[in-house]
């Protein structure tokens, strides 16, 4: 570990912190020093981008602003809370918000909703984003997911610092928060999958990129985010809900295991598909035609090695590998111990492609071409191997470090850790990377990114203590619900 590097980084972590009424809450998405009208949103704190940060605070002992993170974007939800029903920063967030009926071209936001996120003015207003301000003007899906699964995280660190007085979530304004996100998420649907269906750029890719649908980083989000609130629910406010989410756990962690997959086996069963079958006994049930499969899949993928596919639906996968989506998966205990280990083993085996000179690939391979021109739109942002598409992301450290000891591959997350160090701080950690090998600056990246900052901090908090991953792994029985 370079002792350096992490104390300069904890620095820099304590200058993004963000205040409201004198009491910290969140952390901005960057700290470069930019004149004000070229920051645009780099100012706000973004709930994806706090849980990285919220990590390493929990890890360093720091719980007050976990605490009050949670609580003010509690308060920010589009619901209709009284202020009479909470306490503390809550109750003040609310009397603020209250009242305040977000619209977006005349369609009222639905309850239960979190907001992407949020600024604090110099006069202490608050003005959230819910995606009326965001590039496509799409709302966040990840948002939600994300506040229970640190929630959860909080709690978990409460206890582990035997501080039961510091708990929060038996609160009644945290059990109605929890039930109001799954009541959008397990609401009835037009839909015959256990998976969630979003729209485009409504999580940590937010712009497109051929991503909507049901895309593999949503079901780890939402698989993890279901057992956090199993836990978190109180058994007599709940009982239905907590029968909901049973059932769908084990619905949705079967129909990932089995039809995201892929390893060279899957594969050549693929390309034997038959297609235009009907009927409940067919085999390809998606009526995949093997014409649709990429040349570059087969190669890539050694024997030892497989993953979960980025996307499923009607006629389509979509054979990219998203690396946050496969890591979280491992985190959570979606994917079964042996698939974990079989991803473990295509990143080790195609380290220079997904490592490089950065840890890590956001996605593999990048669009190019024409399929660029069709699946982006010709965004200027995303070109290939920039940004979403092909770009590397120094924030996916600690998912990775995390997944890395969760299947016992510590020296994997080292490897990417010393990788790391040898360019972050004289780069005055960049946002993203850009090049097939993550060698240069990206072009329109942020310096000082708050996430890039912290994601390296937790990635060396777990090396030091891995015991700091039961904050986020929550299956402690994997075998309780699937069996």
């Amino acid at each position: 570990m370079n002792n350096q590097m992490v104390k300069a980084a904890q620095e820099r972590l304590k200058l993004s912190i963000m205040s409201y009424q004198q009491q910290p809450v969140g952390t901005v998405a960057s700290k470069e020093p930019a004149p004000k009208e070229e920051q645009l949103n780099y100012g706000h704190c973004f709930v994806r981008d706090f849980i990285p940060s919220g990590l390493a605070f929990l890890m360093q002992g720091e719980r007050a602003i976990v605490r009050n993170f949670l609580e003010f974007t509690l308060g920010l939800q589009s619901d209709k809370l009284q202020t009479k029903d909470g306490e503390g920063l809550f109750a003040q967030v609310r009397k603020t918000w209250q009242g305040k009926e977000l619209l977006i071209d005349g369609i009222r936001l639905g309850e239960g909703l979190m907001p992407a996120s949020f600024e604090v003015t110099s006069s202490q207003n608050i003005e959230p984003d819910f995606g009326q301000r965001a590039i496509g003007r799409v709302t966040p899906v990840d948002s939600g997911l994300w506040w229970i699964i640190l929630l959860r995280a909080y709690e978990k660190a409460c206890q582990i610092a035997n501080r039961p007085d510091e708990s929060i979530v038996h609160r009644l304004e945290f059990q109605r928060g929890i039930q109001l996100i799954l009541d959008i998420c397990l609401s009835q649907r037009f839909d015959m999958t256990p998976t969630l269906l979003v729209p485009e750029a409504a999580f940590m890719i937010d712009r497109r990129m051929a991503v909507y649908g049901h895309p593999l980083e949503i079901q780890a989000l939402f698989h993890q985010a279901l057992y956090a609130a199993r836990y978190e629910l109180l058994q007599n406010e709940s009982y239905i809900h907590k029968r909901e989410i049973d059932t769908r756990l084990e619905l949705l962690t079967n129909y990932i295991r089995e039809r995201y997959w892929l390893d060279p086996k899957r594969l050549r069963a693929i390309y034997r598909y038959q297609t235009e079958e009907f009927g409940e006994t067919a085999l390809n049930k998606f009526n995949i035609y093997e014409m649709s499969v990429p040349d570059w899949v087969l190669p890539w993928l050694d024997r030892k090695g497989g993953y979960l596919a980025g996307n499923l639906g009607v006629g389509w996968i979509d054979f990219r590998f998203f690396t946050q989506g496969n890591l979280l998966a491992i985190i959570s205990g979606l994917a079964t111990p042996e698939q974990s280990q079989s991803i473990m083993n295509l990143i080790e085996i195609q380290w220079s492609k997904l490592i490089g000179n950065m840890p890590m690939k956001l996605c593999y391979p990048a669009v190019v071409g024409r399929d660029w021109e069709t699946v982006t739109g010709c965004d200027p942002k995303n070109i290939p191997w920039s940004y979403h598409n092909g770009g590397s992301w120094p924030v996916l450290l600690w998912s990775l470090t995390a997944a890395a000891i969760k299947t016992q591959r510590v020296e994997l997350a080292k490897k990417a850790i010393e990788t790391a160090e040898e360019y972050l701080l004289d780069d005055e950690w960049p946002e993203y990377y850009d090049g097939e090998m993550g060698e240069t600056i990206g072009r329109e990246a942020r310096l000082y990114q708050t996430w890039t900052i912290a994601g390296y901090l937790v990635a060396n908090y777990l090396i030091q203590n891995p015991e700091h991953l039961n904050l986020m792994c929550f299956n402690d029985n994997p075998q309780a619900i699937m069996d």
